[in-house]
C-alpha cells in the first residue's frame, strides 16, 4: 500500500470529503473548498445537503459516481466510525482522519482493520497545490 500523503502526488487522485458543507465555520467547508481550489477532484457526502459549493453533493459512500482514492473525515468520532464501518464494506481502505474526527474507539478500528490510513494531521497542509 502507497502512504496516503503520496497518493496526494498522483494525478487522477480523488477525494470523498465525509463531513463537507457550505458552512464557512466549519472545516468540512474549508477542507472541500481547499482541495477543490488545488485541482482534485472532490466530492461531497453529507446526508443532509443536496449540495456543497455548487457540487452535487452525496447522502453516504454508496452513491458516489466513482470509488475515491481516499475517504477524508471532517466529522465527530461517533460518524467517523460508523461511515469507517462503510468503507470496510465498500473496499475503500485509503482514509485520512482530520483532527478531532479521530478518538481512541476510531484509531483502534482503523489498525484491527488493517486500513491504510493517516490520522491526527490536516489534508490541507500535506496536500500540495495541483496544477
Amino acid at each position: 500500500m502507497k502512504d496516503i500523503a503520496t497518493l496526494l502526488d498522483e494525478p487522477d487522485t480523488s477525494i470523498a470529503v465525509v463531513g463537507a458543507t457550505d458552512n464557512s465555520a466549519k472545516y468540512g467547508s474549508v477542507i472541500y473548498r481547499d482541495l477543490k481550489r488545488k485541482g482534485f477532484k472532490v466530492y461531497p457526502v453529507n446526508p443532509n445537503r443536496n449540495t456543497v459549493d455548487g457540487d452535487k453533493a452525496s447522502a453516504s459512500l454508496e452513491d458516489l459516481p466513482d470509488p475515491p482514492t481516499i475517504v477524508n473525515f471532517v466529522v465527530p468520532p461517533h460518524v467517523t466510525l460508523n461511515v469507517l464501518r462503510k468503507c470496510l464494506e465498500l473496499g475503500l481502505t485509503n482514509v485520512w482522519v482530520q483532527p478531532g474526527a479521530e478518538n481512541p474507539e476510531v484509531l483502534a478500528f482503523l489498525h484491527e482493520n488493517q486500513f491504510n490510513y493517516l490520522a491526527n494531521a490536516c489534508i490541507m497542509v500535506e496536500s500540495r497545490l495541483k496544477t
